[in-house]
């Protein structure tokens, strides 16, 4: 060991080696915070806020019910809803649709049919129709049956609606509360030859 030297000194720390020690344990830290920080808000809440449910209770018809029994019974919902009126309307769309549905899938079964006895050498249904009309025909009264199938459908989902959208409205004043007065005016204008005109007042009883 040389004279004057310190044995301490292969164990020291220059100040610039302290200061980045320092500074790589302080962005340790910080990162390792922030990253925590980041974890606990992205966390799921485990409480979540639960919708609010619409209250009907201040309506007089309620929209809930009217629905569910035009879903069960189309039609009984109008007449829960105090529109008696719309049930033979329904029924009369509905009954008449279910006629055309008969009808068209009748004339469907029938072509196809003689286009089978078509393909078997059979021409005494329609002797007068070749191949390609007898399949023009298919065609025709399948579509016009599946279109009254769907008219159907759409009839029932309009029971639906109307049932729901009068339920709502039960609850708003269409009563006659507005009137219309109709009275002469004469506008104040400076020249000395003013017009007549009318003066319309609304009123609310």
């Amino acid at each position: 060991m040389k004279k004057g030297s310190n044995p301490y000194s292969r164990f020291s720390f220059k100040p610039t080696r302290i200061i980045t020690l320092g500074l790589f344990l302080f962005l340790i830290f910080v990162s390792t915070k922030g990253w925590t920080q980041t974890k606990t808000n992205q966390a799921p809440d485990q409480n979540p806020a639960k919708k609010e449910k619409p209250d009907f209770s201040n309506l007089p018809k309620n929209p809930r019910k009217a629905v569910l029994l035009s879903a069960i019974v189309p039609g009984a919902g109008q007449v829960y809803n105090g529109k008696a009126w719309k049930a033979p309307i329904l029924y009369a769309g509905i009954m008449a649709d279910v006629y055309f549905i008969g009808y068209n899938n009748k004339r469907y079964q029938t072509f196809r049919s003689a286009l089978f006895a078509f393909d078997d050498g059979d021409k005494s249904q329609f002797p007068s129709l070749n191949r390609e009309a007898l399949v023009r025909n298919v065609d025709y009264w399948r579509q016009n049956r599946d279109m009254t199938i769907l008219l159907l459908a759409v009839i029932y989902a309009l029971n639906l609606v109307d049932a729901n959208v009068d339920a709502h409205l039960s609850g708003f004043d269409i009563s006659d509360n507005i009137g219309l007065k109709i009275t002469p005016g004469t506008p104040p204008l400076v020249a000395s030859s003013a017009p007549v005109g009318l003066t319309f007042n609304f009123i609310l009883k």
